[in-house]
């Protein structure tokens, strides 16, 4: 069985077409439903970035929400985003351009399992962000010595990863028996949490920090498009299990991804995105 502790396995290491569409939109409702979560993230790195970072380096940034958020955070700095796919670094320069930040960011088309000879020419980097990406290369080990050359002395890593998958919905959904979401996650979720604590002091750096962030966001506060990221998660999981669930689950789930009924996650008002992230904080002595 698949885990899928991640959003949608984002390495940019997907096919091109509909599926990378498919992901990119999903990171982008990830980052639009939890932008309180991120502003906070950010907020807390611009305080332990002393002095406030010029370099910034996103590693496998996707379609960008990192790559966003941290330029205008820090609004001086010039932000290289790398991806391996063209499609996303695409996207990327479109939303550049819409937040107005085309200037200072910069997009580097590379796979990050290999020798870093172009990343490093932007370097070294005072703030590297690595957001549920690490577990996904074919040696981590090796690319955070990498991180560790291309970094000046005092600059900070930044690793986040997902805990558990978001969850949405009330226990008593109204269609089939309680708790479909429990048991759905219980089928797809099937390895613990990502740690780093290890790799990177194996890696030479020192770990000031390592922060659980604990989200729980209703419609108010995550705005109108929880039920789009509702239903695409929930319809991600639900892709992966059917071996794994019984008749009737199968059969809830038929009614909650249906967008035409009235019990459907499309119709409800009783959402609510709930998940945690941790994020390590590790400085190149």
């Amino acid at each position: 069985m698949t885990t899928h502790h991640d959003i949608a396995g984002r390495t940019g290491h997907e096919s091109a077409g509909g599926s990378a569409v498919a992901m990119a939109q999903l990171l982008e409702l990830d980052a639009e439903v939890l932008a309180p979560y991120l502003a906070e993230l950010t907020g807390w790195l611009a305080e332990l970035a002393s002095p406030a970072p010029v370099r910034i380096l996103d590693l496998g940034s996707g379609p960008g929400t990192g790559s966003l958020a941290l330029a205008h955070r820090f609004g001086s700095a010039a932000v290289t985003a790398v991806d391996i796919s063209p499609q996303m670094l695409h996207r990327l320069r479109k939303q550049a351009a819409a937040h107005g930040v085309a200037d200072r960011i910069t997009t580097l088309e590379s796979d990050l399992d290999e020798h870093w000879t172009r990343i490093g020419e932007g370097g070294p980097y005072d703030l590297i962000w690595a957001a549920a990406f690490l577990h996904h290369l074919a040696d981590p080990a090796r690319t955070l010595a990498q991180v560790y050359e291309h970094m000046r002395p005092g600059g900070i890593l930044a690793v986040t990863e997902m805990d558990f998958f978001p969850r949405f919905l009330p226990e008593d959904t109204g269609t089939g028996r309680p708790g479909p979401e429990a048991r759905l996650h219980a089928a797809t979720n099937t390895q613990p949490p990502h740690g780093w604590t290890d790799p990177l002091n194996d890696a030479g750096f020192t770990i000031e920090v390592q922060r659980p962030f604990e989200i729980c966001l209703d419609r108010t506060e995550a705005g109108p498009a929880l039920s789009d990221y509702a239903q695409m998660c929930l319809a991600k999981l639900r892709s992966h299990a059917t071996d794994a669930l019984d008749a009737d689950d199968l059969a809830a789930w038929d009614v909650l991804l249906d967008p035409t009924h009235p019990q459907s996650v499309a119709r409800r008002d009783d959402l609510r995105v709930r998940t945690t992230r941790t994020t390590w904080i590790a400085r190149r002595p």
